[in-house]
């Protein structure tokens, strides 16, 4: 046995004995699987360049405009005054996430994580197209530079550079929308110089991580892979070797893995999977593919590795529902209902009402007066006339403007003077309230103070 299989749990797969660098070169796969995750990969691509230009009633399909604290989920509006709602959808999405994990381990990884779909299904294939497989990679990186290597490492990298850019340039749309990024685009760079500067220093980070850092990502920053200790057990579907099968090893003992190593070659990560559930291992089957096409040219079944649970392998145990699966789905299905409750009642406008700092109140022959600001928020697709009235007490408005209108999903914000009756002031603080109307109807109400002598 070598070291590396002796000691292949004491550092990640891609590091040598001195904590360097050790570069993984994986094998191109092919086969079901890898078919399969190509599907899903684009159809994920394509969902992630088209989200920006699609809309829903005028609005984008998806917006999470930070600047303006306005986020548009699947047409669903949240402004920041539903942080609680936005919460309990986090949550939701978190325990969906430990729930998956706990079920069907690392799918999430090999399959829809965008590191993964980025590295693999992108920058990874425009390397096998112009450097080619493996092999000649390898050979190409390890000969001495000549026109013909600087002129594909040119090409590549020239390429990567420009994808990282665009990457970066739909990103953007997801935050400021597609409309805005094409005035953005029209506009001369001078008018946006801070904003061009940040998008070159993103897409820079992009490149890096794509031409150089690439699987370091999952095996040393990303946390998910050491989540695996405490979510993963014995019925957690995940990428498996069936040892009871396959021991011993070797061409020409009584297992059926011959011990050819193909399934090493081709790891994105670089490691041995026979050797068990490993952080490194993402589980995207492109060990699987190999595998049974070993198990073709040998004449023995295929799956000796598969997408199997510890529990099945060991004893045939096909049930991947326990008490800790059906634990954590009672509670996602309570946080989420309450979450689609919330979303449901909330109301369809949200209205702030605070007296002017730093003023005090005004007195008149026969009223005092206090001057507020309003700011309301239009939580549906349809414009509203409103009309702002004093529930409390007999008193008079006299709002800044002329009429007050609020456009669909927006904000309206302005001042106003409340003139209250001398007779009806009895203290240095009077609780009043507001409601708020739509077309004769009552929308909302609002609770606040009014500074008397």
């Amino acid at each position: 046995m070598s070291i590396e299989e002796l000691t292949f749990r004491d550092r990640p797969i891609n590091m040598n004995e001195r904590g360097g660098r050790k570069w993984v070169y994986a094998k191109k796969p092919s086969g079901k699987w890898w078919t399969r995750r190509t599907i899903v990969a684009w159809i994920l691509l394509a969902f992630w360049i088209g989200v920006p230009f699609i809309k829903i009633n005028g609005n984008p399909l998806v917006l999470l405009d930070i600047a303006n604290r306005k986020f548009i989920i699947f047409g669903a509006i949240f402004w920041a005054q539903d942080t609680f709602i936005l919460a309990l959808l986090m949550l939701s999405f978190v325990l969906f996430i430990v729930l998956f994990t706990v079920t069907y381990g690392r799918l999430w990884c090999g399959w829809t994580c965008p590191q993964t779909i980025f590295l693999e299904m992108v920058f990874r294939r425009i390397e096998y197209l112009i450097e080619g497989d493996y092999r000649e990679r390898l050979h190409l990186d390890n000969s001495p530079w000549t026109v013909k290597k600087i002129f594909k490492k040119t090409l590549k990298h020239g390429i990567f550079i420009l994808i990282s850019v665009a990457m970066t340039n739909v990103f953007l749309m997801w935050f400021i929308g597609s409309e805005h990024w094409l005035e953005m685009i029209r506009e001369p760079i001078s008018k946006n110089l801070g904003g061009f500067a940040i998008m070159l220093l993103i897409s820079g980070v992009f490149y890096w991580i794509y031409s150089f850092f690439r699987e370091q990502i999952c095996t040393m920053v990303c946390p998910y892979g050491r989540m695996q200790g405490v979510l993963l057990d014995s019925k957690s579907i995940m990428v498996a070797y069936d040892y009871k099968r396959g021991e011993p090893r070797g061409p020409r003992s009584t297992g059926d893995c011959i011990d050819c190593k193909q399934c090493v070659s081709v790891c994105p990560t670089g490691i041995d999977i026979r050797n068990g559930t490993q952080l490194e291992c993402v589980n995207c089957s492109a060990c699987i593919d190999q595998c049974n096409k070993v198990m073709k040219i040998t004449g023995k079944a295929p799956g000796l590795i598969r997408y199997a649970s510890e529990a099945s392998i060991k004893g045939g145990h096909t049930k991947i529902w326990n008490a800790r699966n059906r634990a954590y789905s009672v509670v996602l299905l309570i946080i989420f209902s309450f979450f689609v409750y919330t979303l449901a009642s909330r109301p369809e406008i949200e209205t702030t009402i605070l007296r002017t700092p730093g003023l005090l109140y005004q007195e008149q022959d026969s009223t005092y007066s206090n001057v507020y600001n309003i700011k309301v928020v239009n939580k549906t697709h349809e414009e509203m006339p409103l009309e702002l009235k004093i529930l409390s007490h007999k008193g008079r408005i006299q709002l800044a403007g002329n009429k007050m209108t609020i456009k669909d999903q927006s904000m309206y914000e302005s001042t106003f003077i409340l003139y209250i009756p001398k007779a009806e002031i009895t203290g240095d603080k009077t609780e009043v309230k507001f409601g708020i109307y739509s077309n004769g109807k009552l929308m909302e109400t609002y609770q606040t103070t009014f500074v008397g002598p």
